[in-house]
């Protein structure tokens, strides 16, 4: 397919499954900053007034959950009664056990190389040079308009902004390239008395035009703002969260195949996080090698066992070199086994929260190690 139309959403940080994603990155964090070899699988629920976390955590140090979970909410931007959700005085359960000992005999007590899966599965990972992250555009910016929401609410610019938001970006594609915006949709929550005219004329000017290429836009793009007219009553008193309901969001909106499992909550010895990072980083590499222009991996495992049962690589047709050359050379220079992926990208490191909210790929950070192109010379 060259000339296309294509899709991609995000969500803000007030968003009720984000806030999920984030209290169960943030039991993580915690856990990992006393105690690196921890298991957790962290769930959160978040519905009106009430907040659940559950799930499988071993470790030997505490965390406060309730704590953890009021100070995000608050950080967050629920820190008003009025918004109907508030993280000082909401009421906090907590449901954790230990990790089943069955799924924890193949990753206990072995050295690096012998660090077995926690569970079966296949992950995939994307890049292609679309942009300078070498994320797909619409995903990419879709999420620098949620960023640019974030902002300008916590900063008081745009002092009507409440935390819930969505945006969706629709590009339009010209020889496999992206040309121009088709569309934008943005909704975002807000103080009941400001007008809807003045409303879409902020979100115009102070969101939308400063974050997206100019070149993109033109007479014929579409903006939709808060299509429904009225966003006031969003956030988990309008829609219970929970973790791990945006995973499109968090990939690669939707330009991507996705192996199904979410990433947050999780402890890097599960597959479906550490190795969808491995495989975000071969792809990231292979295409910032100038190997291809856009590239697809995937990566399975069998619970217990360290070794992949299969690797694929996908180029289509973008690359001078075969599908099974790329295959070769992922084999040949990348170790995923996950207890050599954990030390290499450095995933002990309590850094999880800050990939819960605007995407976990795509980020200049130095914490997304995953986002390194350190192999692109011996690559080429």
């Amino acid at each position: 397919m060259k000339n296309f139309i294509f899709t991609s959403e995000s969500v803000s940080e007030g968003h009720p499954d984000k806030i999920a994603d984030q209290i169960s990155d943030t039991v993580l964090d915690e856990i990992l900053k006393h105690d690196p070899s921890g298991r957790v699988a962290c769930e959160t629920f978040v519905t009106t007034g009430l907040v659940l976390v559950g799930g499988e955590i071993t470790t030997s140090t505490y965390v406060d959950i309730e704590q953890i979970v009021r100070s995000k909410i608050q950080e967050i931007g629920y820190n008003n009664p009025n918004y109907g959700f508030d993280g000082s005085c909401c009421a906090v359960i907590s449901s954790i056990i230990k990790q089943s000992p069955d799924i924890a005999m193949g990753v206990d007590n072995a050295n690096d190389d012998a660090i077995g899966a926690g569970d079966q599965g296949m992950v995939f990972g994307y890049a292609c040079n679309e942009t300078d992250s070498l994320m797909p555009a619409p995903i990419y910016y879709a999420h620098l308009l949620m960023r640019r929401q974030a902002y300008l609410r916590k900063q008081n610019v745009l002092p009507w902004l409440r935390p819930d938001a969505k945006s969706q970006i629709t590009l339009q594609y010209e020889n496999n390239k992206p040309v121009a915006i088709d569309a934008v949709v943005l909704s975002t929550q807000h103080h009941p008395e400001i007008q809807q005219k003045d409303l879409i004329e902020a979100v115009i000017e102070e969101i939308i035009k400063p974050t997206l290429p100019s070149s993109w836009l033109n007479k014929d793009t579409k903006y939709l703002i808060n299509p429904t007219g009225r966003f006031v009553i969003g956030g988990p008193v309008a829609d219970c969260g929970l973790t791990g309901r945006k995973i499109i969001v968090d990939s690669y909106g939707g330009m991507a195949r996705h192996g199904g499992g979410c990433f947050s909550g999780k402890d890097p010895t599960k597959i479906d996080r550490s190795a969808a990072y491995m495989a975000r980083y071969i792809a990231k590499n292979i295409v910032g090698a100038g190997l291809a222009d856009r590239c697809e991996i995937q990566i399975s495992y069998a619970i217990g066992i360290a070794a992949p049962v299969s690797v694929y690589a996908e180029t289509f047709g973008t690359s001078t070199l075969s599908n099974e050359q790329i295959t070769k050379l992922i084999t040949q220079h990348f170790d995923m086994r996950p207890g050599k992926i954990i030390k290499h990208l450095k995933l002990h490191t309590p850094c999880y929260q800050k990939t819960a909210a605007y995407g976990h790929f795509g980020r200049e950070d130095a914490d997304f190690t995953w986002e390194q192109l350190d192999k692109v010379d011996i690559l080429k």
